[in-house]
C-alpha cells in the first residue's frame, strides 16, 4: 500500500464546546495519511494518476472554515468521510489536535483510522 502524508497542517475553524468557543475561532493541526487508491503514479510520474495533496488540503481547509464542530473526535470523523468519499482513498489515518489547549501542554486531540466500506 502507497501512502501519502501530510504533516502539521494548520486550520482555524470554531471547535469546542464551551460559548467562548462557539465564537472565537481556534487553530488545529491535523496531520494526515492517506492510502493512495492505486500505484499508477510511481511509474507513469503523471499527476493525474496521483492524489494530490494540494487538493486536499485546500479542500480540507475549505470545508473546516464554513462549520462548528463540538468534538475533536466529531471533526476527525468528517475529515476521514471526506478523503475516502471525495478522493477514493481506501484507508486514512486522522489525527487533529488543539494547540495549548490545556495549561502546561503543547497539544490534546485524538488520532483515528477509517478504511472504505
Amino acid at each position: 500500500m502507497d501512502i501519502i502524508f501530510i504533516r502539521e497542517l494548520k486550520v482555524t475553524t470554531l471547535i469546542g464546546i464551551y460559548e467562548r468557543e462557539k465564537h472565537v475561532p481556534q487553530t488545529l493541526q491535523i496531520d494526515l495519511e492517506i492510502a493512495m487508491p492505486n500505484s499508477r503514479a510511481c511509474v507513469s510520474d503523471d499527476i493525474n494518476d496521483a492524489l494530490d495533496y494540494a487538493n486536499v488540503a485546500a479542500h480540507i481547509q475549505t470545508v473546516l472554515s464554513e462549520g462548528h464542530f463540538s468534538l475533536l473526535e466529531t471533526l476527525a470523523e468528517h475529515i476521514a468521510q471526506i478523503i475516502l468519499k471525495d478522493f477514493a482513498a481506501p484507508w486514512v489515518r486522522v489525527s487533529v489536535a488543539k494547540l495549548q489547549a490545556i495549561r502546561n501542554c503543547k497539544m490534546v486531540g485524538i488520532c483515528i483510522e477509517r478504511e472504505r466500506q
